[in-house]
């Protein structure tokens, strides 16, 4: 474990390779799980405030969801998160012409229509971070569903936190990411 500013980061996140392969996973990450995208109070507010940006993109069996159970919910651990259809799939996902799962608030990002991405939960992914009172763990959560996303990573040699710098920086900002190259530079040499 490696303390960077608030964080404390596992070595998995600066050794293990990683990059998401979605033609043969298919967007899985929004499907399975035990519960929806943990989501910050701040991004909930985003989402029911944007939804008109996105709702056009969903199923009408999701946008049912979204009347019936809100915006986010509690799941049974407490945490907020995005809400589930048949207490599997993300209720703002959907699939492409391709059947890959896809995610509705991203796309109309990409369109212009909002200028909120996406939970940063889903954009960290496959990295997790708890947060504690006096710092956060961030950890790399090895699931089946992601391993074309090994593979694939390992034949590219990109290393995890090199895949995520984008969500890291938005999450940690730019000096922090900084601090973790510096950080994997050194774990990385073997010293």
């Amino acid at each position: 474990m490696i303390e960077i500013g608030r964080a404390i980061v596992s070595r998995d996140v600066f050794e293990k390779h990683f990059l998401c392969d979605i033609l043969k996973c298919k967007g899985a990450c929004c499907i399975e799980g035990d519960s929806g995208a943990p989501l910050t109070d701040e991004e909930a507010i985003l989402i029911e405030k944007d939804y008109h940006t996105f709702e056009d993109l969903l199923p009408e069996k999701h946008k049912r969801e979204v009347e019936k159970q809100g915006f986010s919910v509690i799941d049974s651990d407490g945490d907020l998160v995005t809400p589930l259809v048949d207490n599997r799939q993300c209720v703002y996902s959907y699939y492409n012409k391709q059947g890959i799962l896809k995610c509705a608030i991203e796309k109309a990002y990409f369109e212009g229509k909002t200028k909120f991405r996406k939970p940063i939960s889903c954009h960290l992914f496959p990295i997790r971070i708890t947060e504690y009172k006096r710092f956060d763990a961030v950890n790399y959560q090895e699931l089946d569903i992601c391993k074309p996303g090994r593979k694939c990573g390992a034949a590219e040699k990109l290393p995890l936190y090199k895949f995520l710098k984008e969500p890291l920086i938005a999450k940690y900002g730019a000096e922090w990411y900084k601090e973790l190259e510096i950080a994997a530079d050194y774990i990385l040499s073997g010293k």
